[in-house]
């Protein structure tokens, strides 16, 4: 993309590789805690309700609710400016965590709080796959 800003990249520590290695494989994934079965996202170098660091990377369904959603019409990071207005999304997963990601694929006045959606992974390079989210009514 010669002549466009670079959009920020999301940093790859020890604790977040496994979610961006699954993303990679079109899977989605939250964190699990193998001491207490807790499932939590973000990822965390403990679990955040039993403090154990005995943690793990756990695909997901990748199915879940419509919790709240905006557009954006201003880019606050100029990376961002052409894709300017640009949906972004709060999901309950299935599994309990909430994600928030961008929704693809619909149009604003056909959005409802409470619809169903299911991930989808939009591979930027080698390096980075996005997971994002469609409706699935």
């Amino acid at each position: 993309m010669q002549g466009t800003t670079a959009k920020p990249r999301p940093r790859i520590d020890p604790v977040s590789r496994g979610f961006w290695d699954n993303a990679r494989a079109g899977k989605l994934s939250v964190q699990m805690c193998q001491d207490c079965g807790d499932k939590h996202f973000p990822g965390s170098p403990v679990c955040p309700k039993c403090l154990s660091e005995n943690q793990s990377w756990a695909p997901v369904s990748g199915k879940g609710t419509l919790l709240s959603w905006v557009r954006f019409h201003r880019a606050y990071w100029d990376g961002f400016r052409d894709d300017l207005p640009y949906l972004v999304c709060l999901v309950g997963l299935d599994e309990g965590p909430l994600l928030m990601s961008n929704l693809a694929g619909v149009e604003p006045e056909q959005i409802r709080i409470g619809a169903r959606v299911e991930a989808i992974f939009e591979s930027i390079d080698e390096e980075f796959t996005l997971p994002k989210f469609r409706v699935s009514d």
